[in-house]
């Protein structure tokens, strides 16, 4: 079954930029539409972005538009999630996941229309 591992988190100073990548195992990856998640303590687990099962179509939320890029390599085996300007509200815990219903809109990027995920990945933005 599909499993999903993210990686690259760390600190940066604010202005910076930090790529962060989930790493699928299992053979159904191309099967499933992706998508980035942050959390800090307390507070819900909140859409950055997905992506559509063929990359058809990329999905943003508004406080990163314009900062964040969601890519997938050729094999669509890993997910990337480049940020670039980061600032220190976006200090979070980062997680990867994967889903099978429906991701046509941004509306959609919710936690619930995402099956699997990976363990997390903490990015602490310094000022």
């Amino acid at each position: 079954h599909l499993q999903l591992v993210e990686s690259g988190g760390g600190s940066v100073q604010a202005g910076g930029s930090l790529r962060l990548t989930c790493t699928a195992s299992g053979n159904i990856f191309d099967s499933y539409y992706m998508g980035w998640f942050r959390q800090t303590p307390g507070a819900e687990r909140e859409g950055v972005g997905g992506i559509t099962i063929r990359g058809g179509a990329i999905y943003y939320a508004d406080p990163v538009k314009g900062r964040f890029t969601l890519s997938r390599d050729k094999t669509r085996t890993i997910l990337y999630l480049n940020m670039n300007n980061v600032r220190p509200e976006d200090t979070a815990k980062y997680y990867c996941a994967a889903g099978s219903a429906s991701l046509s809109r941004l509306s959609e990027l919710l936690p619930a229309n995402f099956d699997v995920w990976g363990r997390g990945t903490q990015v602490v933005v310094s000022s």
